[in-house]
């Protein structure tokens, strides 16, 4: 109780929350400031809060815990104490503090455990930095193959964009030349509907003109076949006056040449018997001559024959 004053003044100047050491700034009108912040302010409210007593499991082996916990527990319950004691009763204020000293007492006591406990905690803990250390030690080569893999990994991103922008171009291009094949067709397409339109007029004109033309054809094969008929008619009609003309000149011709081969004999006859007379007559002057001694004269009747 002597060396509350002095901690009272103190607290006049510096900041209340214990651990800070910071001073006061100047307050002006209304009450003293106790806190150089807010923030001291509430940190130093949520520590003065009494916290209830956690339930230690019966596997928990960590004194450092338990012994942190009793401190707190300590040390809330000593501030409290001291800020109780201005304004309460002083009996109550020296029970409390009998029983802040008793759980400080306590709370030594459980330090003292702690200490052995913490000694096999030491152990303990060496083997798991033992252990940590192995751990530590994959750890790092699990990094450094985590190291490789990013590395990889950044290699195939870098690809990977370098595909993607070689796609997005070639897609563009593709989609360019798609867009120009598709006007390209739709000319065509309507180029080739004015010439399917033009053929299919041209066709039924053809069609129309060839109506017509088969249509004279039919006409001028008929008339044809008329003509035909009526040539064929009057060919056999010729063909049959013409045979009687040839029959009738034939029997003209022959008749004409057993008139002739007749008259021939006639004049063969006639001719042999003049030769006879004149190789007769020959002899006869030949016989005079070589009698006479002269020549005989040939008579009138001789000439007469050789013409």
């Amino acid at each position: 109780m002597t060396s509350q004053p002095p901690a009272d003044q103190a607290a006049a100047v510096i900041c209340r929350r214990p651990g800070c050491g910071r001073p006061l700034p100047a307050s002006g009108r209304g009450r003293t400031r106790q806190f150089c912040s807010h923030d001291c302010a509430r940190r130093y409210h949520n520590d003065a809060r009494i916290p209830a007593p956690a339930a230690v499991p019966a596997g928990d082996t960590d004194p450092a815990a338990a012994l942190d916990t009793l401190i707190r527990q300590a040390a809330v319950l000593v501030r409290a104490a001291r800020e109780q004691a201005a304004s309460l009763d002083p009996a109550a204020v020296r029970a409390q503090i009998a029983e802040a000293e008793a759980a400080r007492r306590r709370a030594e006591a459980a330090a003292t455990t702690a200490a052995a406990q913490a000694a096999e905690a030491r152990q303990e803990t060496d083997a798991l930095a033992e252990a940590l250390a192995a751990a530590r030690t994959d750890t790092a080569a699990a990094q450094e193959a985590a190291q490789e893999a990013a590395d990889a990994a950044r290699a195939a991103a870098a690809g990977l964009a370098q595909l993607r922008s070689d796609t997005s171009a070639q897609i563009t291009a593709i989609q360019a030349r798609a867009d120009q094949q598709a006007a390209a067709a739709h000319a065509d397409a309507g180029h080739c509907a004015r010439e399917r339109d033009d053929a299919i007029a041209a066709a039924a004109q053809a069609r129309h003109t060839a109506g017509t033309e088969i249509s004279r054809a039919r006409q001028a094969e008929t008339d044809a076949r008329d003509q035909a008929a009526q040539l064929r008619t009057d060919a056999a009609r010729e063909r049959d006056a013409l045979g009687e003309s040839c029959q009738a000149q034939l029997a003209a011709a022959h008749a004409l040449t057993q008139a002739e081969r007749a008259r021939a004999e006639r004049a063969e006859a006639q001719l042999e018997t003049e030769r006879a007379d004149r190789r007769t007559l020959t002899s006869h002057l030949t016989s005079t001559t070589s009698d006479n001694g002269q020549q005989p004269r040939p008579g009138p009747r001789g000439g007469a024959r050789s013409k």
